[in-house]
C-alpha cells in the first residue's frame, strides 16, 4: 500500500473571505478540508499545511502585479480559516503535523517539501485548498513532474473563478492523470 500524505494548501482567511476571497465555494468546503486533516493526523499519515507568505510592498514578487496584497506575514489575514485554526493549534507538536511557508503558487516551489515527504517514503499525495486553478493546480503539476500519484479531493478545493475551478478539475484528471475523489 502506497504511503501518503495530505497536502493542504492556503485554506487561510485570506483565502477564504478577506484580502482575495475565493468566497462561499471556500466556505462550503471548511467541513471537508477539516474532516480529511483530521482522518489524515488520526491515520497517522503526514500532513502539510502549506501556507502562502507575502511581505507587505515586495515589488520584486511576481504576484505583487497579478493580486491585492494577501496573506502577509504577520497578519490575521494569513491565518488558517475557521475551525481548521482551532485543530492546527491542538495538534501542532504533533510529529505528522507540518505547517510550511511557501512564497511561491506551488507548495513545491523553493521548499523542502519534496525531501520531507520522499524522507518518510510517501509516493501518493492528496490535495485540498484554495484556490483550485492556481496553487493547487501549479502544486499539482509540480507533484505530477516528480513522479507523485496525485489524488484531488472534489469536496475539499475551491477558487473564486467557477469556470478555472471546473478546468482545472478536468485537467488534473486528464492531463495528469490524478484521481478525482
Amino acid at each position: 500500500m502506497a504511503k501518503r500524505a495530505l497536502i493542504n494548501i492556503d485554506y487561510t482567511i485570506d483565502f477564504v473571505n478577506g484580502a482575495l476571497p475565493a468566497g462561499e465555494p471556500a466556505e462550503e468546503i471548511e467541513q471537508k478540508v477539516v474532516a480529511l486533516t483530521e482522518e489524515f493526523l488520526a491515520n497517522k499519515d503526514f500532513v502539510v499545511l502549506a501556507i502562502d507568505l507575502h511581505k507587505e510592498n515586495d515589488v520584486l514578487h511576481p504576484e505583487t502585479r497579478l493580486f491585492p496584497p494577501h496573506n502577509l506575514e504577520g497578519t490575521k489575514g494569513r491565518e488558517l480559516y475557521g475551525s481548521l485554526h482551532e485543530l492546527y493549534k491542538r495538534n501542532k507538536d504533533d510529529e505528522n503535523l507540518y505547517y510550511m511557508d511557501k512564497t511561491r503558487y506551488s507548495a513545491f516551489a523553493g521548499t523542502d517539501l519534496d525531501l520531507r515527504l520522499r524522507a518518510r517514503g510517501i509516493t501518493e499525495l492528496h490535495l485540498i485548498g484554495v484556490c483550485t486553478d492556481i496553487c493547487v493546480l501549479h502544486t499539482a503539476i509540480d507533484a505530477y513532474n516528480r513522479g507523485y500519484t496525485i489524488i484531488i479531493h472534489k469536496e475539499a478545493v475551491a477558487s473564486f473563478n467557477q469556470e478555472g475551478h471546473e478546468w482545472a478539475l478536468s485537467h488534473f484528471e486528464h492531463s495528469l492523470g490524478a484521481k478525482i475523489m
